[in-house]
């Protein structure tokens, strides 16, 4: 007996208590024999194995003893047999283990877990995403994946409310704009990419063109700005001139997408012409007849870009035998009318064989392999007003968005390419701000909430998630449920602590201070690393793009076989699954790393109910800190192996393992 054992013993001996109690095992750690990935049976804590028997006195402490003595060789005996079966039973798995089919196995596992999260995280409108990304892929299945921003650009111009995101969704395929029976709904920028035959091209979607000659009053009305909704907090001087800048921004951003298109679709609304009754001629004269503000346009237009390519297409004209009619009046602006339809594809074929007759041909870089071709895109996201835009103008260098302190200006997605320090390409998407759900529904706005349906759809197109945060508001309740999102989407995450300078009286101590805060309310993004910035000075924002960069790559790293069963090995050792208790206890046989963005690691183990949840987190600690994987979320699948019983092993039975995808359970720690 040792030392140890021996100083316990007389703490518990027949002086201080009316019995005597001898202990049934060492106090030392076993040595355990690990063939592939086995935990034997380490010593628990003695006083969760103690067994007290029943008191009697002192004078029958002979018996007492003898009673304990018996107990101790019985259970000695039955943990040296599950020893030797578990040993047995590992040595006969190892010679007959197939790792083909173990990891075939686990890469369904993986294919499993995707299915079943796509449907916990459904987004509205995911038939359009579904059909637009096949389209993708079976139009760059025959592209040269030429990158963006070779490819000629196609600029939609016109008045507000004309019809131009319709159009746009219909060159590009799917529902990338937001369309709603309002005007003003597009402000930014909007790009995407359209195939017609040979020919491949941008196509930019813009905001409404209003002229300077309208009113103050109207051009509010005709952009619908609201002079209310999103305005709390702001003083009524700043609310104002927001307001007024609002128009001019929006023209600018405009003016910025003609200017860089080899080719400029006027278009212009065709049902204007239609005959009015003498009251609706009255209500609304612009309608009856050709709009001051498309002459305007087209003045403008052949007064600056006479050089391009400019083609007058005529919406909204779903009969082409009234769509000549319809067009008629336009050939007063001095280009030929050409009537289409945007909503039921009416005369667009003709229109995009005009198009490509003014593009060039564009050949692409040879020899591209995929990793050269893939882009990391990286989503900004968070609440309305916390400074996405303007950390995206920040890192682009230029106005590519619209900034005002009005609460959701941005309504689409907007993608930009940029380039790092490093020369690593990036996607950078800016999404609209997210409130919550009751919030959005009370307001009653249809554009609102499909511009948060887009942020979702921003979150899952993306590799890398950045939460903005704004510092003086801290973390809130919707920053908790944009980062569970987050999590759940599987992907890369760093926290932004945007206008960092609005912190008074900050020292040394306050981002320390900060961050426990910030951990302490985002628990599930523990492992996302945070950056302070200032976006609107530029201050801290190139760190962004370094977290993001290093964020990518730990998603995308893969780990060896073999250095991963070391870590579940070494894991294993030092903290063994805990018994049950019926005396049964977790085993893992195997694990593999079956999928990167993100990491996920499948464990083959002999029952999946035997590790519960504390012991999941536990093992996906440790390969966080032996492997890293910093910045992004990590998923942990067990897969239950059918155990034999223990007359079988005895028998030296090989160990029926069922490999077939569907008898594993599945079961996911996050």
């Amino acid at each position: 007996m040792s030392a140890a054992t021996g100083t316990v013993s007389k703490l518990f001996s027949s002086s201080s208590f009316p019995f005597s109690f001898p202990f049934p095992f060492p106090l030392s750690p076993k040595k355990t024999s690990l063939s592939l990935l086995s935990s034997h049976s380490p010593p628990i804590s003695f006083l969760s194995s103690l067994s007290f028997p029943k008191l009697t006195p002192l004078k029958s402490s002979a018996n007492t003893t003898q009673h304990f003595e018996e107990e101790e060789v019985e259970e000695e005996e039955e943990e040296e047999e599950e020893d030797i079966v578990s040993e047995t039973e590992i040595d006969e798995y190892e010679s007959e283990i197939d790792i083909d089919d173990l990891e075939k196995e686990a890469k369904f596992a993986v294919k499993e877990l995707s299915t079943s999260l796509s449907r916990q995280l459904t987004i509205e409108d995911e038939t359009d995403e579904e059909r637009e990304s096949r389209k993708q892929k079976r139009k760059k299945a025959t592209s040269k994946d030429i990158p963006d921003h070779l490819l000629p650009k196609v600029a939609i111009v016109g008045r507000p409310n004309v019809g131009k995101s319709a159009l746009f969704n219909r060159l590009v395929g799917g529902n990338r704009a937001i369309v709603v029976d309002e005007p003003g709904v597009t402000r930014d920028r909007l790009y995407g990419r359209s195939f017609w035959g040979e020919h491949e091209f941008m196509v930019v979607d813009t905001g409404g063109v209003v002229t300077v000659s309208k009113s103050q009053a109207n051009v509010m009305e005709d952009l619908a700005i609201s002079t209310t909704i999103g305005m709390d907090g702001i003083p009524l001087a700043s609310r104002e001139a927001a307001v007024a800048r609002m128009p001019s921004m929006i023209e600018k951003q405009a003016t910025a997408a003609v200017e860089e298109s080899a080719v400029i679709i006027f278009l212009v609304d065709g049902q204007s012409n239609v005959p009015f009754t003498i009251n609706d001629i009255n209500k609304n004269p612009e309608q009856a007849g050709l709009t001051a503000a498309d002459v305007e346009i087209a003045d403008w237009l052949r007064r600056n870009y006479s050089n391009k390519c400019i083609i007058l297409a005529v919406n909204k004209c779903e009969s082409p035998r009234k769509g000549i009619m319809q067009a008629s009046e336009f050939w007063s602006l001095g280009f030929s009318p050409l009537p289409i339809s945007a909503i039921s594809g009416t005369g667009t074929g003709e229109l995009l064989d005009l198009v490509c007759s003014k593009l060039g041909k564009v050949e692409g870089p040879e020899n591209l392999n995929e990793e050269e071709t893939y882009i990391p895109a990286i989503a900004i996201v968070g609440r309305p007003n916390v400074g996405k835009s303007s950390i995206l103008n920040a890192l682009v260098g230029e106005d590519r968005t619209i900034v005002s302190p009005i609460s959701g200006t941005t309504r689409d997605a907007i993608d930009t390419e940029f380039v790092g320090p490093d020369g690593q390409k990036f996607l950078l998407i800016d999404t609209a701000g997210i409130r919550r759900r009751a919030a959005v529904a009370s307001s009653g706005s249809v554009t609102e909430a499909l511009s948060v349906n887009r942020a979702f759809r921003g979150i899952r197109r993306s590799d890398v998630v950045a939460l903005v945060i704004e510092a003086m508001a801290c973390i809130t309740e919707q920053d908790y449920r944009i980062a569970e999102r987050i999590e759940k989407e599987g992907k890369g995450c760093l926290i932004v602590v945007n206008k960092w300078d609005t912190i008074p009286n900050k020292n040394q101590q306050t981002a320390t201070y900060y961050e426990q805060d910030v951990r302490e309310k985002l628990r599930l993004l523990h492992w996302a690393p945070i950056v302070y910035s200032t976006a609107i000075a530029g201050h801290n924002v190139e760190k962004i793009i370094v977290a993001a960069s290093t964020v990518e790559k730990e998603r995308s790293r893969r780990l060896g076989t073999s250095i991963l069963n070391q870590v579940v090995r070494e894991a294993l050792a030092f903290k063994p699954p805990p018994r049950t208790r019926g005396g049964k206890r977790g085993r893992v046989y195997y694990c593999t790393q079956a999928a990167i963005r993100p990491p996920t690691f499948v464990f083959f183990v002999n029952d999946s109910n035997l590790f519960p949840e504390t012991y999941r987190r536990y093992m996906e600690k440790q390969l966080r800190t032996d492997a890293g994987f910093s910045g992004t979320p990590i998923r942990l699948l067990w897969r239950s192996r059918r155990k034999m019983e223990k007359d079988e092993v005895k028998g030296a039975t090989r160990p029926q393992f069922n490999l077939t995808p569907g008898s594993g359970k599945l079961a996911a720690a996050t």
